[in-house]
């Protein structure tokens, strides 16, 4: 498993009971979270949440805030500044499990030497894989279907210092964009992607990542550079093996070496345990 135990700002306090406890900045939310199928272990601490979220029956959910939470904050990683803003899907706009992929791509872009390597993030959401590559030097396309997640996106890349930097934004498919980039001939050294189980395009388009998933990393092939550096696939899909993912990679792109791994956080009080937080599969070349 690979722990992002390196946040200042960012803490899982305790997790247990299909629930965790957080501290983003100063503030203290409680959240759902399937993973966490043992029992708490401190139910003093629960009482410190400043905000609940509480699942709908119907589907859904809403806050319960219990102490004054602005609209929304920012937390610092290393050099880079995140928006957080709870939203009504429980979500607060950052994956902080994802520090570990933000720096290997922090390392392989500089490690690289090229002069603005290009990286495609799709599936951008806020854009945490976004600001560390542009932070690391990189020129970088982000992809997502929702325009306020993009939005958030520009925050983060301006709350980072990074405006000026050569990063361009799109409201669109995935699918589409790639075959439009391999029509134009574009091509880019790097591809990060975080394919949810199931979402809709911009036009309605039906992603499945059963389905779905093969069909872009054989569309992502036809636009990687001659000498690529990378390509990173995030799942969140538990009933998806990361190895069933490595085979899609190994089959449908040049060879290059192939790993996957868990990724999690620390439980700050439970020592000897850590947060599953799904897994990455990185191919590099």
């Amino acid at each position: 498993m690979l722990i992002a135990n390196n946040w200042d700002d960012f803490e899982v306090l305790d997790a247990g009971n299909g629930e965790k406890l957080e501290r983003w900045g100063e503030f203290i939310l409680r959240r759902p979270d399937p993973q966490a199928i043992w029992n708490k272990s401190n139910l003093v601490l629960w009482d410190k949440a400043d905000a609940i979220y509480h699942r709908s029956k119907s589907g859904g959910g809403e806050w319960e805030f219990i102490k004054r939470v602005p609209e929304q904050w920012s937390v610092k990683y290393r050099n880079l500044d995140f928006v957080i803003k709870p939203t009504s899907f429980k979500h607060t706009g950052l994956f902080p499990e994802q520090a570990v992929n933000w720096d290997w791509i922090d390392k392989k872009i500089k490690d690289s030497k090229i002069s603005f390597p290009k990286v495609l993030n799709l599936f951008g959401y806020t854009g945490g894989a976004t600001v560390a590559a542009l932070a690391a030097g990189a020129e970088v396309v982000h992809v997502d279907a929702s325009k306020g997640m993009i939005e958030i996106a520009k925050q983060n890349v301006s709350k980072s210092g990074l405006d000026g930097k050569p990063v361009r934004f799109f409201v669109d498919d995935v699918v589409k964009l790639v075959q439009r980039e391999i029509r134009r001939g574009n091509k880019y050294h790097g591809i990060i992607m975080d394919p949810p189980s199931f979402g809709r395009g911009t036009s309605g388009e039906v992603w499945e990542i059963e389905k779905s998933l093969n069909e872009l990393v054989g569309l992502c092939n036809e636009i990687l550079e001659e000498k690529p550096l990378f390509i990173l696939v995030n799942s969140y899909a538990s009933e998806i093996s990361r190895y069933a993912i490595e085979n899609i990679l190994k089959d449908k792109l040049p060879k290059g070496k192939i790993s996957s791994d868990e990724l999690g956080l620390p439980i700050k009080n439970r020592e000897d345990m850590n947060l599953p937080c799904g897994s990455t599969i990185r191919c590099e070349f």
